[in-house]
């Protein structure tokens, strides 16, 4: 049964819910981590369990409903949103991963959360006994407070230590008790409530099979070798990971537009004039709105697109991963930009701590700044691709 026949129980739950996420927004960005009560709404949402298999109690959503439903948590609450739009790919990933994984990770509490990040912190040495030991510190531990596990970005070493070449970057599945949380590691100016604290590994000693090579992700073969054959487990990783990130950013930017409508709607400019009979402001808050609802139909287009591709059995390209990857951080980039705009108009009292228009603004330019949103790289590798070229090296990285 897939998403267009049946009820969409998150977005559902999230909208009944809606102003319970809101007003727990304001107290995670106090505490730096998601609250208790925001964790305690998502697990009974089952909004972690929108990319998990069936057979573990997952509910298998199309990668648009789970983009859609990213957003519209952070328009409502961005540290929320956030955290579910990065740890709610990773039960996407674990599905493919060795079956004594699956069962270790799942298999004692289905709803166990997981964090990350990727990016390759760790050093993994192998023991010659089908065992690495694994040390290491990363930074950017999204929601990582209230997971078990987490997926950790390594660097794969040979018995001396020394890193192998070509270099070969790894993603190590580790339990909670493997690493420690540092806890002062988390003081930002923005997206401060998704507690993206670092993580600190020494020593530990990890099974081979709770590893992945980066050609398992980015190439697939983990993918076929797994025996999987729902369509959800075949999208390319640079069609799924990135799209999470990027549908929180715009929610977090329509949210913006939300509040800025509300406080526009009765507003009396400097210059004694009803902000509604300004025919200036209208029309440019026109403009920007609309640059909001083409940024989101981007991504939300781009994700069915790859679908159908998958769907249909065809090879989604390297070709058109990186057109996907150049449409998804335009959008990201788009809907800052005109989140960024129309903050602007909101004049001098927007700027007040006591309004929540200045945290979506400063958690949009956090958004913005995650390495999936860097564009040069990206936009480069698409461009060459559409002109025959092959993309070599760093071109081809997170693509």
């Amino acid at each position: 049964m897939t998403t267009a026949t049946r009820t969409d129980t998150v977005r559902t739950f999230i909208d009944a819910h809606a102003d319970e996420f809101f007003a727990q927004g304001a107290e995670a960005e106090r505490c730096g981590r998601l609250t208790e009560e925001t964790v305690r709404l998502l697990r009974e949402a089952e909004a972690m369990r929108m990319l998990q298999p069936a057979e573990y109690g997952g509910l298998e959503y199309r990668p648009r409903a789970f983009a859609e439903n990213v957003m519209r948590l952070a328009s409502l609450d961005p540290a929320a949103g956030w955290v579910l739009g990065v740890c709610g790919v990773h039960p996407w990933q674990l599905a493919y991963s060795d079956p004594r994984v699956r069962e270790e990770v799942w298999g004692p509490d289905s709803s166990v959360w997981m964090a990350s990040p990727y990016m390759p912190g760790g050093l993994l040495v192998p023991l010659g006994d089908g065992t690495y030991r694994f040390s290491g510190r990363w930074q950017f531990s999204s929601g990582t407070d209230h997971c078990r596990w987490a997926f950790l970005g390594a660097m794969l070493a040979d018995e001396t230590g020394a890193m192998v070449q070509p270099p070969q970057m790894v993603h190590v599945i580790v339990p909670r008790g493997d690493y420690a949380i540092v806890e002062d590691s988390w003081d930002v100016v923005g997206l401060r409530g998704t507690g993206s604290k670092d993580l600190v590994i020494e020593d530990a000693i990890v099974p081979e099979y709770r590893t992945m090579t980066w050609e398992d992700v980015s190439e697939g073969t983990g993918q076929a070798a797994s025996g999987r054959t729902e369509t959800l487990y075949q999208v390319p990783w640079s069609a799924m990971f990135p799209l999470g990130i990027t549908a929180a950013t715009i929610g977090i930017c329509e949210g913006l537009l939300r509040l800025a409508e509300e406080y526009q709607a009765d507003r009396i400019d400097a210059n004694g004039t009803r902000v509604k009979d300004d025919p200036y402001t209208m029309y440019d808050l026109g403009g920007l709105a609309a640059d909001l609802r083409a940024a989101r139909a981007e991504l939300l287009v781009n994700a069915d697109e790859i679908w159908e591709l998958t769907e249909r059995g065809e090879p989604v390209s390297f070709a058109r991963r990186a057109q996907g990857r150049a449409t998804q951080v335009r959008a990201a980039w788009r809907a800052v930009t005109a989140a960024n705009g129309v903050y602007a108009m909101c004049g001098g009292n927007a700027l007040r701590m006591d309004r929540p228009m200045q945290r979506f603004w400063r958690d949009a330019q956090a958004g913005i700044h995650h390495a999936i949103h860097t564009p040069h790289t990206v936009y480069h590798a698409a461009t060459l691709s559409t002109l025959g070229a092959e993309p070599q090296g760093g071109l081809r990285k997170m693509i």
